[in-house]
């Protein structure tokens, strides 16, 4: 039985040692499986001969499949490695060394200034200077032998309602889980080519790494810029023949939506995962009939399962009215639907998305009284105990028995009476023809529902499109248009600054 996610390396590299594993734009920068496992060992060796073992190692790096080793290396030495970029804003970086204060930080040439302006007392090892040096075997069989599948490996830092970033901690057990389930749904081979489309400090990116890993497949980190030109992002995938990749929503519906396909199509790609949002319909029919021998999977979860948890194959085109379903839970992995008094919510009733199985991570690092509220005891047993991880989401099943998101539960807002979906309000308008994209926010104090959208139809007309279609208590009380859309880093809408946006107007 895999204990530990390095033996899907440790296998991996005597079988393609010279296969490129992980590269830039630039494959000159590429790395190969031998050269990834000898660096992340000699990584590895050198933070135990500097007594580090255990703890939290910060990568802060560029992104690049250097970052990548380092943290392989970090989990050779028994650590787990905490990743930020330089993309982070300051003032988070700075609240992520406050919650962590990590002993040791591993950088490159553009990140060690970055690291002494935070007054950084402890260690600062440059990437270069440790990634050639000797390997002790011995002391590495050491760390192996004392690892258990419940140690740490990663913590990754989420957003937190108080402002603070929350850092949620995953095993060797639950990767693995979530990899073996994953792949097995995306039917990764050695043949696949990733696209990786989010930065390296967010849990995203697991999904091209440690398969990667496993089946000794392919993963490209695409450059940031590329996602401002759609038609050269498209020519990118074509020229690096990348034939899978698992995107936000966002990054897929600004290709479509630009009508970059009169141009150029994706060659090669065979599956198409997305999550994180809502797919606009609309934009999902493009895709789809612009690529219909594509795989097109839904993907749901939160990080705090380390990953995704439900998956729905997409086999048809939808109706502008209906949604698309997250599906069925991975192997290993149920769903709980649960009301607010912690019943199991009735067929086609609405309850809150709880997750079970071994993909529920640790919890969160130091930080007890948020981990009791969000890691719970599954209500539905009394017999022992059972942690659950409550995700603060809305679904039901529908008529097919598949499992619906419907919204955050923060996303649900009580108005002039009526209980309202500000998700269901975004499908309308993006159901226009000439909307490109579109995002509600709420206004607790004035009581007020606020769109923003990008497109090529005028405010007024917009309103008289939703009159059309929405009941009037549903209507927002405040239309904006928008050049662009704001997304945050790994690019989803950026709802908090629309909010500080409207609030400063």
């Amino acid at each position: 039985m895999q204990t530990n996610v390095l033996e899907y390396l440790e296998q991996t590299a005597p079988r393609v040692p010279d296969k490129i594993a992980y590269a830039n734009e630039n494959e000159n920068e590429g790395v190969t499986f031998s050269q990834v496992y000898n660096h992340a060992r000699a990584i590895g060796s050198y933070l135990l001969s500097q007594g580090l073992y255990r703890e939290p190692v910060v990568v802060f790096m560029a992104k690049h499949p250097n970052s990548i080793i380092a943290f392989y290396g970090t989990i050779y030495a028994g650590c787990y490695y905490v990743p930020i970029d330089e993309e982070m804003p300051k003032h988070r970086i700075g609240l992520i060394f406050d919650s962590l204060k990590p002993r040791a930080v591993i950088c490159d040439d553009v990140t060690e200034p970055v690291v002494r302006e935070f007054d950084y007392q402890g260690s600062v090892y440059k990437y270069a200077d440790i990634c050639d040096g000797p390997i002790d075997g011995p002391a590495l069989a050491r760390v192996r032998d004392a690892q258990l599948d419940i140690d740490p490996i990663y913590i990754v830092f989420t957003s937190g309602s108080t402002g603070v970033p929350k850092g949620v901690v995953a095993c060797h057990r639950s990767v693995i889980d979530y990899i073996e389930q994953l792949s097995a749904v995306l039917k990764v081979d050695e043949d696949t080519v990733f696209g990786n489309q989010t930065p390296l400090y967010f849990d995203a990116c697991l999904k091209e790494l440690y398969p990667t890993l496993k089946f000794g497949a392919t993963a490209y980190l695409i450059p940031k810029n590329l996602f401002m030109f759609p038609i050269k992002l498209v020519e990118f995938l074509n020229e690096k023949k990348i034939n899978t990749i698992c995107w936000v929503v966002s990054a897929l519906t600004m290709i479509s939506a630009f009508k970059t396909f009169d141009k150029v199509k994706p060659e090669y790609l065979r599956t198409i995962a997305f999550g994180s949002e809502v797919f606009p319909i609309k934009q999902y029919n493009l895709w789809k009939e612009t690529l219909p021998q594509t795989r097109f999977i839904n993907l749901y979860g939160p990080t705090e399962a380390t990953g995704m948890s439900c998956y729905y194959e997409c086999d048809r085109l939808f109706a502008e009215d209906e949604v698309i379903p997250i599906g069925r839970p991975f192997h290993n992995t149920q769903i709980l639907l649960l009301t607010d008094d912690g019943k199991e919510a009735a067929p086609g009733e609405s309850g809150e998305i709880c997750i079970r199985g071994t993909a529920v991570t640790l919890g969160y690092y130091h930080n007890p009284e948020k981990t009791v509220e969000a890691f719970v005891q599954n209500p539905l047993n009394d017999a022992y105990p059972e942690i659950i991880y409550r995700t603060g989401d809305l679904g039901r099943y529908n008529e097919r028995g598949e499992l619906i998101f419907l919204s955050r539960k923060d996303y649900q807002i009580k108005h002039m009476g009526h209980r309202i979906e500000l998700g269901e309000i975004e499908a309308i308008v993006n159901m226009h023809d000439e909307i490109k994209s579109a995002c509600c926010i709420f206004d607790d104090v004035k009581k007020k529902i606020v769109l923003y959208y990008v497109g090529n139809i005028d405010t007024r007309d917009m309103v008289l499109f939703l009159k059309e279609k929405l009941p009037r208590y549903m209507i927002p009380n405040v239309v904006n248009v928008l050049e662009s859309m704001p997304h945050t880093a790994n690019g989803k809408i950026d709802r908090n600054y629309l909010k500080k946006l409207y609030i400063g107007e």
